[in-house]
């Protein structure tokens, strides 16, 4: 066999979410685009801002000289800059240039972080449900993946955390507002989370680095404020990517900022420009650099997100499926109504709806709804959840 057993293994174990996906193309062509309601994979319905579009075409029209070429492994100057201050006024918190990696991504972010961080067998934790991604991001590194709990609503169960916390903690990666449940956590909570991991360094001898993957700290509901992590904990590394909040996914465009108080700062610097390069990622893509340095204060009307978790949210209630209201990002996280959630996934898709077991982000019993779709689907696939929730009524 050409491939290695253990990348073997984990395509068996990989993503639900891209099955689906590839499920609905099947199903599509079966029966028809309308005819099936795809909510399996995060993939933003909104195009990016007006202002957004005019920076592009400026930017393409108008290219300084050597826009194109090599830069520094961590980014732009002027980029990390406009980072920088666009950060220093959102978090309150002085953020300053050299504490910016521009990445690909927050995912090439997170490995970059992690790589940087990991001796072999290093424990990072992990808070389910969670992306699913993270565990092989974790592997990639030699690092051990252990993985919290939640409390019954989707919040951070302190009691969970200091079982799973040892002296082999070397990270926790936490993501709020969550993917999958759009559970954000409160600046109380947060604060909490940072007492308890300082008397875990004590204890360890070293600094556990708290990895905030934020892609969603735009899209945030009800008028409400993602409360900032550098308040929290001293070591820490936020990361975010612009693929929700300029509806960008496809340029894989975002970055790591480092906490001012981190007490490896000037190392982690040092580290994460040094990985960026050697993961292959070089540097971040030069074109997108430059755009959404101009760009850091835009995001998608979020109202509108707000408006379908909404619909979608009032139409799950009406067919008898529970489901935690979501604070931010754009999933729901329904509980099913057995509890085998892949049975009951088996069961929408009979109906031609396409969800995500609750199995693949290490929560049973639970299925992930993306709402990043148009409110015609919605509206139109409410009808065929009160016939699927009627077979176990």
């Amino acid at each position: 066999m050409a491939i290695s057993k253990k990348i073997e293994s984990f395509m068996t174990q990989a993503s639900f979410i891209r099955k689906m996906f590839e499920e609905g193309m099947r199903l599509k062509q079966e029966v028809g685009v309308e005819n099936v309601f795809d909510f399996s994979l995060g993939n933003p319905i909104l195009e990016p801002p007006k202002q957004f579009q005019t920076i592009l075409r400026e930017t393409i029209m108008n290219p300084p000289a050597g826009m194109h070429r090599y830069m520094h492994n961590a980014g732009y100057p002027e980029t990390r800059s406009k980072v920088a201050k666009y950060l220093t006024g959102n978090t309150g918190t002085q953020v300053e240039p050299d504490d910016i990696i521009m990445t690909c991504g927050a995912g090439g972010a997170l490995n970059v972080a992690l790589k940087s961080l990991l001796n072999p067998g290093d424990e990072v934790v992990v808070i389910a449900p969670f992306f699913p991604e993270y565990r092989f991001y974790v592997d990639n590194h030699g690092g051990t993946l252990k993985i919290a709990e939640t409390s019954q609503d989707f919040d951070l169960d302190l009691d969970s955390l200091d079982r799973v916390m040892g002296n082999q903690t070397k990270a926790i990666i936490i993501n709020s507002p969550n993917n999958p449940t759009g559970r954000m956590y409160s600046s109380e909570r947060l604060k909490e989370l940072g007492q308890l991991i300082a008397q875990k360094e004590q204890r360890a001898g070293h600094p556990i680095t708290i990895l905030s993957d934020e892609p969603y700290r735009k899209i945030v509901f009800d008028d409400k404020k993602l409360p900032s992590i550098f308040d929290a904990h001293p070591n820490t590394i936020l990361i975010t990517s612009h693929s929700k909040d300029l509806g960008l996914p496809g340029e894989r465009i975002g970055f790591g900022a480092i906490s001012s108080h981190h007490q490896d700062r000037v190392l982690l610097r040092e580290a994460m420009t040094f990985t960026n390069r050697t993961l292959g990622f070089v540097n971040a893509p030069a074109l997108f650099q430059r755009i959404v340095a101009r760009a850091q204060d835009l995001s998608i009307p979020v109202k509108a997100y707000q408006h379908l978790r909404d619909l979608f949210l009032q139409g799950l209630l009406d067919a008898g499926i529970q489901c935690f209201r979501p604070q931010g990002a754009f999933y729901l996280f329904p509980q099913s109504p057995i509890k085998d959630d892949l049975a009951f996934v088996n069961v929408l898709k009979k109906h031609h709806i396409l969800a995500v077991p609750g199995s693949g982000f290490g929560r049973s019993g639970y299925f992930r709804l993306c709402f990043c779709v148009s409110q015609k689907e919605i509206e139109t696939a409410i009808p065929s959840f009160i016939i699927a929730m009627k077979e176990y009524s």
